[in-house]
């Protein structure tokens, strides 16, 4: 599991292939399927495990942040987008690139475990009247999806995009289009 992580990590989905994690691992390929049934369950596992890592980071933060919505929807935001800044090519795998289906199932998970996180922020934000009214679960993942939108060009490890802003400065922008967009106050 670690060597396809590291591999992941590194070189995505498509590049933890089982000769690459058998060789990381020094044993053969065949060896591996006496733990995994295929690659994409391997991947799965992987997935599960570092998506689950970034999901507990996001929760963490959310938790130890101040009771108020607003500094609760701030530690989501930020949380999520400095650990995709600081892991680029990890977080693309985790978002965006293409894999199995059985991997795109472990996705939509997790998805839906941040909706869930957000969504519950929002709605106390809207009880404390700190944020517009507004159905909080299609908030959620309107917010979820601007954060990534926001950050599809900057983890691709294909399109060398420049960056128009500092990493410190998209984080506070992605924060800010999040309070707005909830009617609640920028920073």
């Amino acid at each position: 599991m670690h060597a396809a992580h590291e591999l992941v990590a590194r070189k995505g989905f498509a590049g933890a292939k089982v000769a690459a994690v058998a060789e990381a691992c020094g044993v053969s390929a065949g060896s591996l399927y006496s733990y995994f049934g295929s690659r994409d369950e391997l991947l799965a596992q992987v997935f599960r495990r570092a998506a689950g890592r970034e999901l507990a980071a996001v929760r963490g933060a959310v938790d130890a942040a101040p009771a108020h919505p607003e500094a609760r929807l701030k530690a989501f935001a930020d949380t999520f987008t400095r650990r995709a800044l600081r892991g680029r090519r990890l977080a693309w795998s985790l978002l965006f690139e293409p894999v199995s289906p059985v991997v795109e199932r472990e996705r939509l998970v997790y998805r839906r475990e941040y909706a869930q996180l957000c969504e519950g922020v929002i709605r106390d934000g809207v009880a404390a009247g700190l944020f517009a009214r507004q159905n909080a679960a299609i908030a959620a993942s309107a917010a979820i999806g601007a954060i990534s939108e926001a950050l599809v060009g900057r983890l691709s490890p294909e399109v060398a995009q420049k960056a128009e802003v500092p990493d410190e400065q998209l984080v506070v922008e992605i924060r800010d289009f999040c309070l707005r967009a909830l009617g609640g106050t920028p920073s």
